[in-house]
C-alpha cells in the first residue's frame, strides 16, 4: 500500500505542555483482499454512527488513514514509523510534536478504532505513556525532535530510572548522585524497581546534581543512555513467575549536559509531569486496547512482520504489550460461565460491583474530557483514578479466585508447570492466578495508596504538610539510616 503519512512534530517551533497518554495497542488482523471492501463499508457506517453521536472529526480522518496505510506485510519497524509521524501512536501529544492534539478520551478511542480495523498498534512500553509527554512539556525542539520522534516511531524503548532501596515513597530523597564533568555529568548509585530495563535504550534518570540545597530543590531530570559502559541491568523475578522489574546499577556512567530535559537541579517539577502521566495511565478509566510488540532495539520486534505480531497477541489475548490481560467483569462472567458459577448469586454481585467500578471510572475520565475541553480542571483526577485502579485490581483477585475455586491455588511459574496445567484446568484460570499474585504490586508502584491520599489531603482539600525540616534543610544536611 502507498504510504500517505504526513511527518508531523519536525518543522514547527516551541513546545506544548500534555498530560500524555498510554501506548495504544490491537488485537485484530487486517481483512483479506477478498473481504477489505465490505470491511471498509462497514468500518465507514460504524464511524458514520459514530461521528453521528458526537465523536470527535478526527476519529473519521483515522479510519480512513488505516483503510489506505495498514499494511501487514511491512515490518513493525515500518509500520511504527508511517503510523508515528502521521500522529497516530501519540495522538494525545500536540501537532507540532508527532501527536494530533487530541483529548485523553479521543485518544483512547483512537486506539480502540486502529485494534478494531486489525493494525498493529503503537509501540507499548513507558515512552510514549511517560517520556514523550514529559519532554514536549519541558524540554527544547531540539530535545523533542531527538528523543519524541524515536519514541513514537518504536525505534527506542524506555526506562524509568527514579525510585531507589531508600526512596520509594520518599523520592525527593534518592541519592543517585550526577557531578558535572565538562560537557558531561557522571552518574553514581542504584534504582530499584525499573519496569522494562531489561528491554530499554533510553531511561528517564533522575539524579542529585545539587546536594547542597534542600532536597526538592537539587534534582535533575536526564534522558539517559542505557547501552553504555558501567550500566548493570539485574532483573528481579517476582512471584508471578515473570521479571516485571529490575535493578539497576549506576558506576561511573555519563550523560551528555544537553541531555537534562527542563533546567538543571529543576529535576523535581520535571518529574512530577512524568508522575501525573503515570498515575493518569495506571489509573481507572485509562483504557488498555489489544495487543502490541515491546519497542527499541533490545526486544527484537522492529523486523518482525507486523501481521504476525497482531495474530500473536490475539492468540495470547495480551494488553498493552504485557504479558498480563487484564482481569475486568467480562472476563471472569467468561469464566464463570465455563465453570457452572453464573448463576451463584454471591459471583452475580461481585461481577456488577467489578463491573461498577469500571463504568465509574469511564465516566470520570469522559468527565475530565468535557471540563478540560471547557476551560477547567478536576484537581488531583489522576490521583484519584489511580486509587480506584488499584481498588479494581484487588477486586478482580478475589473476586477471580472466588471463582476459580480450588484450581486458584494452582500457578505454573515457567513454561514447564505451564505445560503441566495445560489441559487440567480452564486456560482462563492461569489468567486469574496470575493477576492475583500481580495485585499486590499496583497499590504500590506508580506511588502507593497512601502518597495518593497524602496528595488528595495536602494539595486538594488543603490539608497541612506533615511536619519536619527536609524542605527547608540541605540534603548533605539531612539524617539518613546507616
Amino acid at each position: 500500500m502507498a504510504d500517505t503519512t504526513t511527518h508531523r512534530g519536525a518543522s514547527a517551533a516551541g513546545t506544548t505542555g500534555t498530560t500524555g497518554q498510554s501506548a495504544a495497542t490491537a488485537t485484530g488482523q487486517s481483512a483479506a483482499a477478498a473481504t477489505g471492501q465490505s470491511a471498509a463499508v462497514a468500518q465507514e457506517a460504524s464511524g458514520a454512527a459514530r461521528e453521528a453521536a458526537g465523536e470527535s472529526p478526527a476519529l473519521g480522518e483515522l479510519r480512513a488513514w488505516l483503510a489506505t496505510n495498514w499494511d501487514p506485510d511491512l515490518s513493525v519497524g515500518e509500520w511504527w514509523e508511517r503510523l508515528g509521524l502521521a500522529g497516530w501512536a501519540a495522538p494525545a501529544l500536540p501537532e507540532d510534536a508527532y501527536g494530533r492534539g487530541l483529548s485523553r478520551t479521543d485518544a483512547i478511542d483512537a486506539a480502540q478504532i486502529i485494534a478494531d480495523a486489525g493494525a498493529l498498534g503503537a509501540p507499548a512500553g513507558l515512552g510514549l505513556l511517560l517520556a514523550a509527554p514529559t519532554i514536549v512539556a519541558h524540554g527544547t525542539r531540539a530535545q523533542i525532535d531527538r528523543y519524541v520522534r524515536a519514541i513514537v516511531t518504536g525505534q527506542q524503548g524506555w526506562c524509568q530510572l527514579f525510585s531507589e532501596p531508600a526512596a520509594g515513597s520518599d523520592l525527593a530523597g534518592l541519592q543517585t548522585r550526577a557531578v558535572k564533568d565538562g560537557d558531561e555529568w557522571i552518574v553514581n548509585g542504584q534504582k530499584v524497581w525499573t519496569s522494562g530495563g531489561q528491554y530499554a535504550d533510553m531511561g528517564m534518570l533522575l539524579a542529585r546534581t545539587d546536594p547542597d540545597v534542600p532536597k526538592h530543590q537539587g534534582i535533575t531530570w536526564f534522558a539517559f543512555d542505557m547501552h553504555q559502559p558501567g550500566v548493570e541491568v539485574r532483573p528481579l523475578r517476582e512471584m508471578t513467575g515473570q521479571a516485571l522489574f529490575n535493578e539497576v546499577f549506576l558506576t561511573d556512567a555519563r550523560v551528555a549536559a544537553d541531555a537534562a530535559i527542563g533546567p538543571v537541579h529543576g529535576g523535581w517539577a520535571v518529574a512530577n509531569t512524568t508522575l501525573a502521566a503515570e498515575r493518569a495511565g495506571l489509573g481507572s478509566g485509562a483504557g488498555g486496547v489489544g495487543a502490541t510488540a515491546i519497542p527499541g532495539t533490545v526486544a527484537g520486534n522492529l523486523e518482525r512482520r507486523a501481521g504476525d505480531v497482531v495474530d500473536a497477541g490475539r492468540t495470547r489475548g495480551e494488553t498493552s504489550g504485557s504479558h498480563l490481560r487484564r482481569v475486568d467483569a467480562r472476563l471472569l462472567a467468561e469464566l464463570a460461565r465455563a465453570l457452572g458459577r453464573i448463576d451463584d448469586p454471591v459471583v452475580r454481585q461481585g461481577l456488577a460491583r467489578l463491573y461498577t467500578w469500571g463504568e465509574l471510572g469511564r465516566f470520570n475520565s469522559l468527565r475530565l474530557k468535557a471540563v478540560t475541553e471547557a476551560g477547567g480542571d478536576i484537581p488531583a483526577m489522576p490521583n484519584i483514578a489511580k486509587l480506584s485502579m488499584s481498588h479494581i485490581v484487588r477486586l478482580g483477585r478475589d473476586l477471580g479466585l472466588q471463582i476459580a475455586g480450588p484450581a486458584g491455588l494452582l500457578h505454573g511459574y515457567d513454561p514447564a508447570g505451564q505445560a503441566s496445567l495445560a489441559g487440567r484446568i480452564h486456560p482462563l484460570v492461569r489468567v486469574v492466578t496470575e493477576a492475583a499474585l500481580l495485585a499486590q504490586a499496583p497499590p504500590i508502584y506508580g506511588g502507593t495508596d497512601q502518597i495518593q491520599r497524602n496528595i488528595l489531603a495536602e494539595r486538594v482539600l488543603g490539608l497541612p504538610k506533615e511536619p519536619g525540616p527536609d524542605r527547608t534543610t540541605p540534603f548533605s544536611a539531612l539524617p539518613r539510616n546507616g
